[in-house]
């Protein structure tokens, strides 16, 4: 009968070989169209602590995510991408798929503008407006896209959307059209 062999403890990498992951995986992200993948890779960068990797697969999730026929760039897929970065935040919280589902059917009812036009003159906190501003991605966030298309709105909601972004240490001239 042989001994029972102990479980080896692997080494934490190197600096050096974390770097050499870190720039692998962000030298695949902008090919990469899997969710589910998506969110392994923000999974295990969140684990090994790779900022830039983790932001990187957040953007390209919310991008793929974006299934409407919209081009990049138009007011529509701006607006899904929020939408789809508010639910990962969701998700990321609650360890659980989430649904923004009283948003979807407000933007059924009343359409993406006028959605879009209630986040920015909105008095009550929004935690995921908090924390895409606290990770650095106010770009992500529904008065950004506000600010990117201003002809679809009235000056009183871009007003709003500026106000809330510079409330909360954003730059809004960063996301003028």
């Amino acid at each position: 009968m042989s001994p029972a062999r102990k479980p080896t403890k692997t080494a934490a990498p190197s600096a050096k070989e974390a770097a050499a992951r870190s720039a692998s995986a962000l030298a695949r992200i902008p090919d990469m169209d899997d969710a589910d993948g998506l969110r392994a890779l923000l999974r295990n960068a969140e684990r090994l602590d790779a900022d830039d990797v983790r932001e990187a697969a957040f953007r390209r999730l919310a991008f793929v995510q974006t299934d409407v026929e919209a081009e990049p760039g138009s007011l529509a897929h701006d607006f899904w991408q929020t939408i789809h970065a508010f639910e990962q935040l969701m998700r990321e919280e609650k360890g659980k798929a989430v649904r923004l589902t009283r948003v979807r059917q407000k933007i059924t009812r009343v359409g993406e503008v006028k959605t879009l036009a209630d986040f920015a003159t909105a008095t009550a906190e929004n935690p995921a407006f908090a924390e895409l501003i606290a990770r650095g991605m106010s770009d992500l966030t529904g008065e950004a896209v506000i600010l990117r298309h201003p002809d679809e709105f009235t000056e009183d909601t871009r007003a709003g959307a500026t106000a809330r972004l510079t409330e909360a240490g954003a730059d809004p001239t960063a996301f003028a059209a």
